[in-house]
């Protein structure tokens, strides 16, 4: 997990999440990673439209977005 999240802020890439928080609500979100640090994510949320943190703990699955390139015929 923690090699996919430094190559997204590396790359500037969004990626998606499947986040539990404190409060055990579970959420799927679409996140631009800006910091990785030691227990916490710090991204821009594309839910909240907002820059979130977001504990390592509660993140259970995370994967690439799948950014459709338009395509002009």
């Amino acid at each position: 997990m923690m090699g996919i999240l430094n190559r997204a802020a590396d790359a500037k890439k969004s990626l998606e999440i499947i986040y539990v928080d404190g409060k055990g609500n579970m959420t799927q979100r679409k996140i631009r990673v800006v910091e990785v640090r030691e227990n916490q994510i710090l991204a821009y949320c594309y839910c909240r439209n907002q820059v979130r943190l977001f504990s390592k703990d509660g993140i259970l699955s995370v994967f690439p977005c799948n950014e459709r390139k338009s395509v002009v015929i």
